[in-house]
């Protein structure tokens, strides 16, 4: 089922969202068949539970090339629960960013370049991964909402943030 999608200034999107306790549930199955349809709907890049108003450390991304991020590398379909993020090395990346809850605008948002990342699949199964670019940028602004962050929080310079109509686009490199 698509779900409505929370946006900027519902104070449910601030909140830090609780771990998952149990998994292999009926609920925690249903809510994941409601991300997917949602994020696919709305041609997302990745959906977080809080985003529809669910109070979990949930995070869904990639599985498919999209439409919105034509240039964007493929990153693997992930279902991430309660999430453990260490950036490795120094080195942030920029670039340009959007989000469901915060429709029409983007902004220039610094990131780790490179990330190791570590969560349980719906299964309860732990795996973790070291990635980097695209697929590191997207990781770090789903996880973001579970502690209660909006991408806007983190841009640095607003003479870079703005409406994707307005914005000069030729300078856009998506997240």
């Amino acid at each position: 089922m698509i779900r409505e999608v929370l946006r900027m200034g519902d104070p449910r999107l601030l909140r830090v969202a609780q771990p998952v306790a149990a998994f292999a549930t009926p609920q925690l199955a249903e809510l994941l068949h409601d991300m997917r349809d949602t994020m696919a709907h709305l041609q997302g890049a990745g959906l977080a539970a809080p985003q529809i108003g669910v109070d979990l450390r949930v995070v869904i991304f990639g599985g498919f090339a999209n439409p919105r991020y034509p240039e964007a590398p493929l990153v693997p379909e992930t279902v991430l629960i309660n999430p453990e993020l260490t950036p490795f090395g120094e080195e942030e990346e920029e670039g340009w960013e959007g989000c469901l809850s915060v429709p029409g605008l983007r902004g220039w948002v610094p990131r780790w370049k490179r990330l190791y990342y570590a969560g349980h699949d719906e299964s309860g199964r732990r795996f973790e991964r070291r990635v980097e670019g695209f697929h590191a940028r997207v990781v770090q602004h789903e996880c973001d909402h579970l502690d209660g962050i909006l991408y806007p929080m983190r841009v640095r310079d607003f003479r870079r943030f703005g409406f994707t109509d307005v914005l000069n686009l030729s300078d856009v490199v998506d997240e």
